[in-house]
């Protein structure tokens, strides 16, 4: 296989390179130093929720090994790296302050800080204290006004010296997923209770937003995960309305209170029965709406979408979790992901760069006052193993990270104001549903040893950065 480098892109003076890793990934020590058990800590417990019942608890030790793993990120050459703080660890129970869980993630920050590498916070990757759960989790409203008191810790702790602060990653998977399929943790398959934990969500962010800014926080954002939804026929009403159902639940139903300030009317209609309009209380869509610094994006892959049974043996591949979610919902089973004959990742997700570009520069055409964009993950599991050399080649992931920074690079040269990439992951960890089965990495593990060898695909993306930083930069 042929590897591309894109070095002919010139890149925007600061544009951010950087990696990420989420904390109920890659920490482990589920139960150390005051931690107590989070969704997926119970969630992973139960039998058939995770693959081969693999759980969390060890992950990658990266509790114990973080400065080791900080040294990669430096040999790497990364601006930033993107973590997330485990709400489990700071207020286990969802109760009062740890002491000893804020310490991990000043040390962290300090230990970025002496490395050059520039932190930013994630607040919500998904590990809502399972006592806070069983209140009602998401669903209770009262969950978002205890998520401000867990934002007020961490800010208290590390707001001296984190400038970047992300309240929520993919609240599509923790709201829809969680609450809805019931494919992610808690696990619960109640459609109104989704409805409410979207939602409630939303007001935790905005919650956050404004009181982590009269504090005195610059930087303020959320990450999406959205995808582009694409009508297999464009001129076929079941497709048209198929693609409209998936882009209000994927995409819209997050981006637009945030942006906005108010719900699209047609998904407002579409979850009339669902109880989004019972949930929404007067003054919530102005908490919601608070003016955010940037705008996180995470993107995979994009879908085809189309309202006809699939006939191409395909069905849900493309789609991924969005089918899983859609099937909560009135008319969502005529929703089907017909394959387009793209090659396909390990998580059998078709691989399409240009829909990356796509989705950036249609951000910038729909939402006239979306602030900056950074792309906060991208990346693609591949079956890898350690060569007898010791190396680790990846060429279909090498590729598929090259690829979509191009697509980045040429999103940024038609008008998107593009601000910074992610590759998704520094490390192989726990990836969810699936356990250890699938390696995003960039930089390998194995989970025996917990040895960690940098792959091919980091080194090219090390040799990008490197070479970004001697191009002139565009203006």
């Amino acid at each position: 296989m042929t590897i591309n480098i894109p070095v002919e892109n010139t890149w925007p003076a600061g544009f951010i390179w950087g990696s990420a890793t989420a904390a109920a990934q890659v920490e482990g020590a589920a139960r150390e130093d005051g931690k107590e058990d989070s969704v997926w800590d119970a969630f992973a417990a139960a039998p058939g929720n995770v693959l081969a019942g693999d759980t969390p608890a060890v992950a990658v030790d990266h509790y114990h090994r973080m400065p080791a793993d900080v040294a990669i990120m430096k040999d790497l050459g990364l601006d930033s790296y993107r973590f997330s703080t485990s709400w489990a660890r700071v207020r286990p129970g969802g109760g009062s302050t740890n002491a000893k869980g804020l310490d991990f993630y000043s040390r962290l920050v300090d230990e970025l800080l002496e490395a050059g590498i520039l932190p930013w916070l994630t607040l919500y990757h998904w590990d809502l204290p399972q006592a806070l759960e069983e209140k009602g989790g998401w669903a209770n409203r009262d969950t978002a006004h205890r998520f401000v008191d867990y934002a007020n810790d961490v800010y208290s702790a590390l707001g001296d010296r984190v400038r970047h602060w992300t309240t929520f990653n993919e609240p599509f998977c923790s709201s829809l997923l969680g609450y809805g399929s019931g494919v992610h943790a808690p696990g619960r398959q109640e459609p109104r209770a989704a409805i409410a934990a979207v939602h409630h969500q939303h007001l935790a962010h905005g919650l956050a937003v404004n009181e982590l800014r009269s504090r005195g926080a610059e930087n303020l954002g959320i990450t999406l995960n959205l995808s582009n939804s694409i009508p297999r026929d464009p001129n076929d009403p079941v497709d048209l309305e198929a693609a409209r159902l998936f882009d209000s639940l994927q995409n819209r139903i997050f981006l637009d209170p945030i942006l906005r300030g108010r719900y699209p009317e047609d998904t407002l209609a579409d979850l009339e029965p669902f109880g989004l309009g019972e949930v929404i209380k007067p003054g919530d869509l102005d908490i919601i709406g608070a003016p955010i610094d940037f705008l996180g994006v995470n993107h995979y892959h994009d879908d085809m979408i189309s309202g006809h049974p699939d006939t191409t043996g395909a069905d849900g591949h493309g789609g991924g979790a969005g089918k899983e979610a859609a099937s909560c919902w009135i008319g969502a089973e005529h929703i089907t992901f017909p394959s387009r004959g793209l090659p396909r990742t390990a998580m059998d997700w078709e691989v399409n760069p240009d829909g990356l570009r796509k989705l950036l520069v249609r951000l910038g055409e729909e939402y006239p006052t979306l602030p900056p964009l950074y792309v906060t993950e991208n990346g693609a599991a591949y079956d890898d193993a350690v060569s007898p050399e010791g190396t680790v080649p990846d060429p279909e992931r090498t590729q598929y990270i090259l690829d979509h920074i191009d697509a980045v690079g040429r999103a940024i040269h038609a008008g998107a104001d593009v601000r910074g990439y992610f590759v998704w992951s520094l490390l192989d960890n726990f990836e969810w549903s699936w356990g250890y089965s699938k390696r995003f990495g960039i930089v390998r593990v194995d989970y025996e040893t917990q040895d960690r060898i940098i792959k091919d695909s980091g080194l090219a993306y090390s040799r990008l950065i490197a070479a970004s930083r001697t191009a002139a930069p565009a203006v």
